[in-house]
Formats: C-alpha cells, sequence, structure tokens
C-alpha cells in the first residue's frame, strides 16, 4: 500500500534534517537555499512494540515491521505559485503525496541563514498556505468555466454536483482558508472533491523543529504555531531534528535511550513523528503471527477482513470465506493461539467485518 507523506516548509528550516533522521536515505543537507532540488523519498519502518511483544513468544525466524514513504520536498518561497524558486516542481511533487509534514523553524540560530531574514514560524505557515491555497484557487477557477457550461447546457447531475463543489471550495480560498476546511455533506461531494487533487485538501501535521534546550517543554515559537492552527484542527508535534540526527548516530539502543534520558525524553521524535505520520495518512496495522514470520500489515483505516485478505495476496481477498481473529491483548495474556482458541478468545469474523488496529488475522480462503 504505496501512500506518501511529503515534507514541506521554507528552505533551511530543518526538512532534509529531519528526513535523513527518519530514513537510512541520506538528502544532502546544507546551510543554502534550494539544497534540495529533487524530492528524497525514504521507506521507512514504523515502530510498533506489539511485534517484540509477540516475537517474544512466538520465536519467529523473521519480524517484519510496517512501512510508510516519506518523501523531502525542495523547500518552498513566496511567488512559488507563479514558478519563482523551485515553485512549479514543488508544487507538482506535493501535489503526488497523499499528506503533508509541514516543518516549521521553531529556534534561534545566527549560524543558520532564514529566507526571508528573521525567525517567525507563523509567517512562514502562511507564506507557504497562501502559494498552495493560490494555485488551489487557479486549479478551481479554471474547472469552474468548463463545469458551468456542462451543468446548464445538459442537466448533468455530476457536474452540477461538482460545481457546488468548486464554489464551496472557491469561496474558501479567497477568503485565505484551505480546501480541507470546507465540510462536504455527501459522499457525491468528496468523490467529486477528491477527483480535483488540491494541495490543500491534504491532511496536515506542522512539526515544529526547535533547539535541545527546548525539547522537552517547547518554546514560544511553538506556542504561536499552535494558537495559529488551532482552529484547523490539526496535530502539532515538536522535535529538535539536530538532537535527533546525533541521536541516530549512536550503534545501540541502551545508548540513544540513555541519551533520550538524559536530556528529559522517553521516546524519540522521529519515532514519535513516524507514528503520526503513518495515523495521518489514514493507516493501520493488523497482525499476523507465527513461527515462521511476526508480521505487521498495512491497511486503511475501515477496511473490512475480505480487504484486508487482499493486502496479503489478492488470491485471499478473491476467495475470502472467513476471517480468524484474536486481540492482541488476549494472545498476549494467554499466551498462545491454542490457548486463546481453547479460551474462547478466537472469533470468527465474515466479509462484513471491520477490522480493528492491533488485531492477529488469519484468513481462511478457497479458489
Amino acid at each position: 500500500m504505496s501512500l506518501q507523506c511529503g515534507i514541506v516548509g521554507l528552505p533551511n528550516v530543518g526538512k532534509s534534517t529531519l528526513f535523513n533522521c527518519l530514513s537510512s536515505a541520506k538528502a544532502q543537507s546544507a546551510n543554502f537555499p534550494f539544497c534540495t532540488i529533487e524530492p528524497n523519498v525514504g521507506v521507512i519502518s514504523v515502530p510498533d512494540e506489539r511485534l517484540a511483544r509477540l516475537a517474544d513468544i512466538c520465536h519467529p525466524e523473521r519480524v517484519i515491521p510496517a512501512t510508510v514513504e516519506i518523501v523531502d520536498i525542495a523547500g518552498l518561497v513566496k511567488g512559488a505559485s507563479k514558478g519563482e524558486g523551485l515553485g512549479n516542481k514543488f508544487l507538482a511533487n506535493i501535489r503526488e503525496t497523499d499528506a503533508i509534514i509541514h516543518v516549521l523553524r521553531c529556534f534561534d540560530d545566527p549560524n543558520v541563514v532564514h529566507v526571508d531574514g528573521s525567525v517567525n514560524p507563523v509567517r512562514d505557515k502562511e507564506v507557504i498556505d497562501a502559494e498552495l491555497q493560490l494555485k488551489d484557487l487557479e486549479t478551481v477557477e479554471s474547472r469552474m468555466e468548463k463545469v458551468r457550461k456542462q451543468a446548464k447546457a445538459g442537466g448533468d447531475k455530476q457536474s452540477k454536483v461538482l460545481l457546488d463543489v468548486l464554489e464551496k471550495f472557491q469561496a474558501a480560498l479567497v477568503q485565505g482558508l484551505s480546501a480541507r476546511t470546507v465540510l462536504l455533506e455527501s459522499k457525491e461531494e468528496q468523490d467529486a472533491a477528491h477527483d480535483l487533487f488540491l494541495l490543500t485538501s491534504k491532511p496536515v501535521l506542522y512539526v515544529c523543529n526547535i533547539d535541545e534546550a527546548s525539547a522537552v517543554g517547547g518554546n514560544q515559537y511553538v506556542e504561536q504555531v499552535r494558537e495559529a492552527v488551532k482552529q484547523e484542527g490539526a496535530e502539532v508535534m515538536v522535535v529538535a531534528a539536530q538532537v535527533e540526527s546525533e541521536i541516530a548516530e549512536l550503534e545501540t539502543y541502551e545508548e540513544r535511550q540513555m541519551f533520550l534520558e538524559e536530556i528529559g525524553l522517553s521516546e524519540s521524535g522521529v519515532s514519535r513523528l513516524i507514528k503520526a505520520a503513518y495515523k495521518l495518512l489514514n493507516l493501520r496495522t493488523f497482525l499476523t503471527a507465527g513461527s515462521d514470520e511476526v508480521r505487521a500489515w498495512t491497511y486503511r483505516d475501515g477496511m473490512k477482513a475480505p480487504q484486508c485478505a487482499g493486502v496479503i495476496h489478492t488470491d485471499f481477498e478473491r476467495g475470502f470465506i472467513r476471517a480468524e481473529v484474536i486481540k492482541y491483548e488476549d494472545y498476549v495474556s494467554l499466551g498462545s493461539e491454542a490457548a486463546c482458541r481453547e479460551a474462547g478468545r478466537l472469533n470468527v469474523e465474515g466479509k462484513d467485518y471491520v477490522v480493528q488496529d492491533g488485531d492477529i488475522m488469519h484468513f481462511r480462503f478457497n479458489v
């Protein structure tokens, strides 16, 4: 299931440093604008403590975590919607992603230049928002001319629905609001909106890049960001990218944990960010467990048992008969599939079962 989160932000806010911490793919990082030109793509393992617990029980030959794709995209500057800087390339790359990780600089450092001369994360956020909104407004108004003619000429119901959606988006965008703030009431409207692929309709996670001194409690810049985005319903995370890069260079898990404890953290910012990116993409995990393999499988929230069976193999979905489901907590507390079966904690589910995060699944099929 190839879904991508794009890391965006102004130049020199720490995007590539953060990407390097996330991925074994090393993006170039330097103190000048447009250091990143081509997008870097990293396939990142999603931290999941449940896999280790199941491995302790099953002693499998291999353990395979879920993954998520993270894309480091070129820094955007004011005027990008008109092609300034690397604007056209930036907008094309971000359109291909499914969600946005928006990195904001929330630290002072005279040795790291700011493209606008001073540190102001709210202003930086508004610069990128405005450029994306302008591009979306251009897209919406271009489509409206054609769709309005179709809706009037042929009485086409789909065209009328699309026109209503376009008018809602236009009203929001001219007010400086993003497309994701627009309430779409019906599935028909939601489907029409999806086909527009608007930049500001993508879900967003704001990441405040801070210094080590602010790693635990944050700072005034972080509070300014929280205040600025509270109407969006978006999550705000705090990560010290430079500190994370130092943690990533440590060789052992024990060394990394000691480093985290010394600065007052229980979990690395990178680990929290990967989990948040996975959730932002509306992804969840079901599990399989046995002596050969313990594995995390990725599915979209709300998928039913046959669709999840198809994640493993298309034949599983095509010939789906039933799913045998054990809740993770039951498996861990009772210690095996056999014990869960004997205790009546293994449930047999049909094609309408909506899979839950952490379900341990075994599919029966026939083709």
